[in-house]
């Protein structure tokens, strides 16, 4: 079982943890302090509760014993049928429902059967406690989006450490900056480049003929400052084509953007700064479930 988190609904902190990729909700904890304790045994025992639960386990695990579950099914809603978790998980092979036992034991179910349980306690308690689990997974998810980025990051700083000690060979030097004349007739993808590595796109292909046949161009060699201000660039001479300026006067702005922003940028360090983002974004998140 992976880590444990939880969520609160209706004052009850209910556990959940990952198996095989799944989330599986802690059912007991969906009904501690309650009085009575069969709560979950009686679910159990009802027909349809049988039936539902040996369907998914149908839909889901190609080992499930379907011989014994009819049997089951058959038996359920007589008054002398009893059934636990731990009995259909030994009889049936079900993977759907986990019995753990020690201090932080009880029963657990796939999120599917969870939420089937849920509607057995109350049809408001079902619907909280789908919402509570969609706002952990938004959270979840916000926090993986903001980790891979620190990992895209850092794994293009480590592909840098070899790119940039060849840059000098793998970007030529044009120095268009001395004259006017070829930004007539350039396009406005050169206009850019020009304005960020001070070469045209043709420029690189000619001087890197193995990368081109590989499809990669000069963005796949810039560093994420690089990236990052290209596409500020890119705005900028949206807005200054909107407001009809000329190329030569966009490219001398664009030109002067580019190396004011990859001063700023260089001089910061984004795997920190996306460290604590991630960090503030996580404990935000977690207050706000907890207020709830």
């Amino acid at each position: 079982m992976g880590k444990t988190t939880k969520i609160k609904v209706e004052e009850k902190l209910i556990s959940i943890v990952k198996k095989d990729e799944q989330d599986y909700i802690c059912l007991t904890d969906m009904v501690r302090d309650e009085e009575g304790s069969d709560h979950i045994r009686n679910w159990m025992r009802n027909r349809n509760t049988v039936e539902f639960i040996g369907l998914w386990e149908t839909l889901h695990n190609p080992n499930f014993k379907p011989v014994e579950f009819d049997t089951f099914r058959k038996q359920a809603g007589l008054n002398n049928f009893n059934l636990t978790p731990k009995k259909w998980i030994e009889k049936t092979n079900a993977i759907g429902i986990i019995s753990k036992s020690g201090r932080y034991g009880g029963t657990y179910a796939h999120k599917d059967l969870a939420f089937e349980f849920g509607a057995w306690i109350s049809p408001m308690f079902k619907l909280l406690l789908i919402k509570e689990f969609q706002r952990l997974k938004e959270i979840e998810t916000n926090q993986y989006n903001l980790e891979w980025n620190v990992k895209r990051i850092l794994s293009k700083t480590n592909y840098l450490i070899h790119t940039d000690a060849i840059k000098e060979h793998i970007i030529p030097k044009k120095n268009y900056a001395t004259s006017d004349e070829w930004i007539v007739y350039a396009e406005e993808a050169d206009l850019l480049n020009v304005a960020m590595y001070d070469c045209k796109a043709k420029d690189w292909r000619e001087a890197n003929p193995e990368h081109a046949e590989k499809g990669l161009n000069i963005r796949d060699f810039s560093s994420i400052n690089e990236l990052v201000v290209l596409s500020n660039l890119e705005n900028a001479n949206a807005i200054m084509i909107s407001e009809n300026i000329d190329k030569v006067n966009r490219f001398k702005q664009l030109k002067r953007i580019a190396k004011s922003q990859l001063k700023t940028l260089d001089n910061q360090d984004f795997i920190k700064s996306l460290k604590r983002l991630n960090e503030t974004t996580f404990i935000n998140e977690e207050k706000k479930l907890k207020k709830k």
